[in-house]
């Protein structure tokens, strides 16, 4: 195609411990055909319009080079796939130099290994360019680019592009290849192309003339690929209020690198490339701005080169105006469809992440997402039958997935059923924080599939086996134990020795041990556990918070005239108020410190929010519609923000002010607004709401979470309709250990 158009404390705390063990046995092995993709891509497109964000730009004078933020400028009017290309515009000189560093989009779980032995790029100039006056190039296996500090890391001798490029004409792109083998190290150590992080341009010849030169599709590839003889099949698109999404099917006969996608706004006169979709996704996200709009579009299936099969039959959409019921059913919809379109073809269940490492299928986003299926199919989004269909699938990889004492391991591959230790050899074992979460989705299942017909009697009696089998009793270490334990390995037992105190997250795992039928803890727990007054229980809580304040579990505090009756510091991330009540309900949760465990919540989304108001570090994009500090992906990985000075470093996630509709149904909706109208441009896409943005750095995340988009569907279904709160608690076991509970705090409260 050549187009020229004119975890806050406890799961961060957790995932530190792991990872100063030794980093052996994680991951190993091919990949999938849908993570293929970036084994072989360092850039095909800039998710930002203005510079892309995986990149350095620096200069020393007389030298200059053009740059956006000390970032590589982005032009989305000249490319070879659409929308956008590198633009570089530099003057060499004698005595000065410059340097541009393109880096491997970094998102959590990516492959680390690229296959093939060519690099290749295309480039494009309006003017003529000598071979000579080309830039130098380098590779780098370290994100430093030419700064190999960090870790033993190596780079290649700095080659003239115009060897491999020759003289660049004026108005055509050229595709340049760089055989990998015949390059050789500058550094102390050989250079491994499997290993390739950074693409080095720096300055060559001082000729002290201006140039442009425009750079896309920069690979590593093998051999001639077969070019496509036909557009994938089965085109349709749906028209929202401000977007339009685009799907297909793909053409099973062929092998394709990526869809080109094509709009008209002429009545299907004329097309324009607006963007294109890796292999393996089958859905593509198009901003229009406003209501009312009609376009059409087309599709073509490419190769890694850029060749093209016939377009596809012409589909049409059109936007128009949506009222607040719309828009939730939208929202819902989209995020749905990152487990439903976006799950595992192997095992039903969720990926940690979406674009990430294909075989990586995480518990707790999984348990999270039987609750977003069982939505969809309340909602429509699917047929009861399709949701009861992947849900059985879903406990058939549960039923033969490796099982510790009950509890299944935080990571699993989706085909082999394998644990994978992404976190650290001890991490080889069951996670009962992760099984909870699993658990709480399938109980909310149980109690929907309940029809009188034999495949839902026979889905819901295997759940029922799933849930007896867990034992909640072994992961308190010892009989005489206060605490449950986050994990247990065949191998190193207890040594992670992880206890689970609240409040966090992790509240669920006390009441489903105290709620279950064989494997039960005592009720007592919750009180010397979860809420337990021992030192150690307020050390660790006042050690990840940095505050004093609900060290003792209760709290009591204002924060910004609000008063927090349960909670460390100001609150901690909203995550704290979304994973263990999407099927609890806090409307029937309360103990010694609190009257009501939604009021709570209430308040932790309130809090949340006017930190967000008062912007104490004075971070961009901040404001009463733009709030939300949770656990996300950040502009350097995975974070835990919250509204402290502690953990606030300006990234904003969407779903926590979005998951927080049923506790602050006005300011989540004036979000919501905010964030789809103001900012769909850059915050939504093909499964709606993007993971986080970062206004003062300029990043918004390139991946979606499960953790994250679930708790959205459920979430937003408990404000509509209570559902998922209202089948969790269906349950007779939930019965059971909310009297139990309240025995238990009754005979607390007399001591």
């Amino acid at each position: 195609m050549m187009h020229s158009c004119a975890r806050w404390p406890s799961r961060a705390a957790f995932t530190a411990l792991l990872c100063l063990s030794t980093t052996g046995g994680a991951i190993a092995g091919e990949a999938t055909a849908g993570e293929d993709y970036y084994r072989h891509v360092v850039f095909d497109n800039s998710q930002q319009a203005d510079s892309y964000w995986y990149s350095d730009a620096v200069a020393v004078a007389p030298s200059s080079l053009e740059h956006a933020g000390r970032r590589i400028p982005v032009d989305t009017t000249v490319f070879h796939s659409p929308p956008n290309a590198l633009r570089l515009t530099w003057v060499s000189r004698t005595g000065g130099g410059w340097e541009a560093d393109v880096h491997l989009t970094s998102f959590p779980n990516r492959y680390p290994q690229m296959s093939g032995q060519t690099l290749s790029l295309w480039l494009y100039s309006a003017e003529p360019i000598a071979a000579d006056d080309l830039p130098y190039v380098v590779l780098s296996d370290a994100r430093e680019g030419l700064q190999v500090a960090t870790r033993p890391g190596s780079f290649t001798a700095a080659e003239p592009l115009g060897r491999f490029a020759g003289a660049l004409p004026a108005h055509q792109w050229t595709r340049v290849e760089i055989p990998l083998g015949g390059l050789r190290s500058a550094s102390v150590y050989p250079f491994h192309p499997e290993w390739l992080q950074s693409v080095v341009l720096h300055q060559g010849r001082a000729d002290a003339a201006p140039h442009t030169l425009f750079i896309d599709d920069i690979r590593v590839d093998d051999g001639e690929p077969a070019v496509p003889q036909h557009a994938p099949e089965s085109v349709e698109v749906r028209g929202y209020e401000r977007h339009a999404i685009v799907r297909w099917r793909a053409t099973q006969a062929q092998s394709i690198d990526h869809v080109v996608v094509y709009r008209s706004s002429d009545g299907g006169k004329s097309y324009t490339p607006i963007g294109i979709q890796r292999a393996g996704q089958q859905r593509f996200f198009d901003w229009l701005g406003a209501p009312g709009k009609t376009v059409w579009y087309r599709i073509t299936a490419a190769d890694a080169r850029g060749r093209e099969s016939p377009p596809s039959a012409a589909v049409r959409a059109t936007t128009r105006p949506f009222t607040d019921e719309e828009l939730l059913t939208m929202l819902q919809e989209e995020a749905f469809q990152y487990y439903w379109d976006g799950g595992d073809p192997s095992s039903g269940m969720a990926h940690e992440n979406l674009p990430g490492d294909d075989r990586l299928v995480a518990m707790g986003a999984s348990g999270f997402g039987v609750g977003a299926l069982v939505v969809g199919a309340s909602r429509g989004f699917i047929t009861r039958a399709q949701a009861r269909e992947r849900l059985e699938k879903i406990v058939g990889f549960l039923e033969r997935a490796p099982r510790y004492h009950g509890a299944w391991s935080h990571y699993m591959d989706g085909s082999t059923d394998r644990t994978m230790p992404l976190f650290g050899m001890l991490d080889n074992g069951g996670d009962l924080v992760e099984t909870s979460f699993m658990m709480q989705g399938l109980l909310m299942a149980r109690q929907y599939f309940n029809a009188p017909t034999a495949s839902e009697r026979d889905l819901s009696a295997r759940i029922t086996r799933l849930w007896e089998s867990v034992e909640w009793d072994w992961y308190r270490d010892s009989p005489a134990s206060d605490f449950l334990y986050w994990h247990w390995s065949p191998e190193w037992g207890f040594q992670i020795h992880h206890p689970l105190i609240g409040f966090n997250e992790t509240m669920i795992v006390y009441l489903l041990a105290i709620a279950s039928p064989t494997h039960a803890v005592p009720a007592s727990m919750y009180y010397s556990g979860w809420a337990g007054q021992v030192e150690r229980a307020q050390n660790y809580r006042q050690g990840w918070s940095g505050s004093a304040d609900g060290k003792l579990y209760g709290n009591g505090q204002s924060y910004f005239g609000i008063k927090l009756d349960v909670g460390v510091g100001s609150g901690g991330p909203l995550f704290f108020a979304h994973y263990s009540f999407l099927g609890m309900d806090p409307h029937a949760l309360h103990d010694r410190y609190t009257a009501s465990y939604f009021e709570n919540n209430v308040h932790l989304a309130l809090i949340n929010r006017a930190y967000c108001i008062a912007n104490p570090k004075h971070f961009a994009g901040y404001g009463a519609d733009a709030w939300g500090l949770t656990a996300s992906d950040g502009p350097k990985g995975y974070a835990t923000p919250a509204p402290d000075a502690l953990n606030d470093d300006g990234t904003l996630t969407l779903t926590g002010a979005l998951a927080s509709i049923a506790y602050t149904p006005e300011a989540s909706m004036a979000a919501l607004k905010h964030y789809y109208r103001d900012l769909g441009a850059d915050l939504w896409g093909i499964y709606g709401p993007r993971d986080a943005y970062n206004p003062s750095a300029h990043w918004v995340s390139p991946i979606y979470m499960g953790l994250n988009q679930a708790p959205i569907v459920v979430m937003v279904e408990n404000y509509r309709t209570g559902l998922p709160w209202k089948l969790f608690m269906s349950n007779p076991e939930i019965e059971g250990m909310l009297h139990r509970l309240d025995a238990a705090t009754r005979e607390t409260a007399a001591h």
